[in-house]
């Protein structure tokens, strides 16, 4: 294959996932995430059935991007076929009037302009080949709200909306716009949410089968090798056992 795929928070839950089911039908990828140890054994582990090319890097800075992307060698620049925007995380839980500013910038930096900035850095390969896709993870938090997700879900809508204005200014290149939004899964997400607290993040997903990285995976896989007269504009993909943002079945 002679499309690379980049993949933003690939050194675990979507991003992993995402990485492992490109190698095994034969892409090269760029991965980047903030963990260079956790991209190393990634690589390891994948370099012995495509080309991987690992960029440590934290979306949240916008010169670190822009000289990361900046570096890597033009012919490969020039061919890359998909943009996965998946680093994102939710950092506490609580109303509005208890939250701690920097859980706030965190998630704001990291979901919504990290998003930007690595967008802004790879779009102009893309409008240069008249072909390329963006696929956007979002949340069943960018469609509903729900108690103490304040700040997250404002970041998850934001993706949403992002989503749809970016198929608005990129459909005359040729360049393809997908947003996916997930509802529970089974990564480190909740982990991170509560601070490292493994016993809260592991009551999320009591009494029922929640989605695994696997799955998501699988979807990106579905948006990207659709047809090229085909874009998926949205898809929400949840449990069967999850109806909404809070009502499931345990």
């Amino acid at each position: 294959m002679d499309q690379y795929i980049f993949i933003t928070g690939a050194s675990s839950g979507f991003g992993e996932a995402s990485a492992e089911l490109f190698a095994s039908k034969g892409y090269p990828l760029i991965l980047m995430a903030r963990r260079e140890e956790r991209l190393a054994e990634l690589k390891e582990k994948l370099s012995n059935q495509v080309e991987v090319i690992t960029l440590t890097c934290d979306v949240r800075n916008e010169e670190s991007v822009n000289n990361t992307i900046g570096a890597l060698d033009p012919g490969v620049l020039a061919k890359i076929g998909l943009l996965v925007n998946n680093a994102g995380l939710a950092v506490g839980k609580g109303p509005i009037d208890e939250g701690i500013t920097d859980d706030w910038e965190r998630m704001i930096d990291t979901n919504l302009k990290g998003l930007l900035y690595v967008t802004k850095a790879i779009v102009p390969f893309f409008k240069a080949n008249r072909k390329g896709h963006i696929i956007n993870i979002a949340s069943i938090a960018g469609k509903e709200v729900y108690p103490g997700g304040n700040v997250y879900c404002a970041t998850k809508h934001a993706v949403d909306a992002l989503s749809r204005a970016m198929r608005i200014d990129l459909v005359s290149h040729g360049i393809k716009v997908s947003n996916l939004a997930p509802g529970a899964a089974e990564t480190e997400f909740s982990l991170v949410r509560f601070k490292g607290d493994m016993e809260t993040a592991n009551r999320v997903y009591d009494g029922y089968d929640p989605l695994v990285a696997s799955d998501i995976a699988d979807t990106i896989w579905f948006l990207f090798s659709r047809p090229a007269h085909v874009n998926i504009n949205d898809i929400t993909i949840m449990a069967s056992a999850q109806a909404s943002a809070t009502i499931f079945s345990k």
